[in-house]
């Protein structure tokens, strides 16, 4: 298994946590591993094109330029990452962020949908995919 495949399950993982966190109440859990899952997903693509990263403001840094200024990806989705991260900042280092389901909800939708375009995105770049590593959507 390659380390992009790696990131990709892994960024599902911490995307299925974060459903189950967000049912449960737990919000900011959920914006927490939701960000952790997008990041994931940045990690994918970047090493698609031979890029890695040891901080998070690299990943989004780097993320920007490959992908949202290139038009390789909606930059939409680089917006997503830099909100992404600031709410995943409140969340585990404020006493009381006062993230409601409301805030999470669009978080955890947006991130699918990011989610689908990068799989798209690597499945041009490497040839057909039928389906996510780990078989969920």
């Amino acid at each position: 298994m390659t380390d992009r495949e790696r990131l990709l399950r892994k960024a599902d993982r911490y995307r299925e946590s974060a459903r189950l966190l967000y049912n449960a109440g737990d919000y900011d859990s959920a914006v927490s591993r939701a960000y952790y899952a997008a990041c994931f997903l940045a990690e994918a693509l970047l090493d698609a094109l031979g890029q890695s990263f040891s901080s998070h403001r690299g990943v989004i840094s780097a993320y920007g330029q490959e992908f949202a200024k290139t038009g390789r990806l909606d930059p939409r989705f680089h917006r997503l990452l830099i909100a992404a991260f600031e709410k995943r900042q409140q969340a585990d280092y404020l006493p009381d962020s006062g993230f409601l389901a409301a805030d999470v909800s669009p978080l955890l939708e947006e991130i699918g949908q990011f989610r689908a375009a990068a799989l798209t995105w690597l499945a041009g770049e490497q040839g057909p995919q039928t389906s996510s590593p780990n078989g969920k959507e």
